[in-house]
């Protein structure tokens, strides 16, 4: 489309799926580094939204928990 430029919302939602996308195929370094951008696109976007990640961050924390 002629003219037509992302917006940090656009970039944000890429990254999200991206991320997710990444981590399901094992790669974890690409994970990180779409988890990352997300981060940053959510600090120059308008409405800010709640980190996907955060259910990921608490599962591993429990499971950190277990093996202790």
């Amino acid at each position: 489309m002629k003219g037509y430029k992302k917006t940090p919302e656009d970039y944000r939602q890429e990254a999200e799926e991206k991320a997710f996308d990444s981590l399901a195929r094992y790669k974890f370094y690409m994970f990180g580094y779409w988890a990352a951008t997300w981060v940053q696109m959510n600090k120059l976007c308008r409405i800010r939204e709640i980190n996907p990640f955060n259910q990921l961050v608490d599962l591993a924390r429990k499971l950190k928990e277990l093996k202790e």
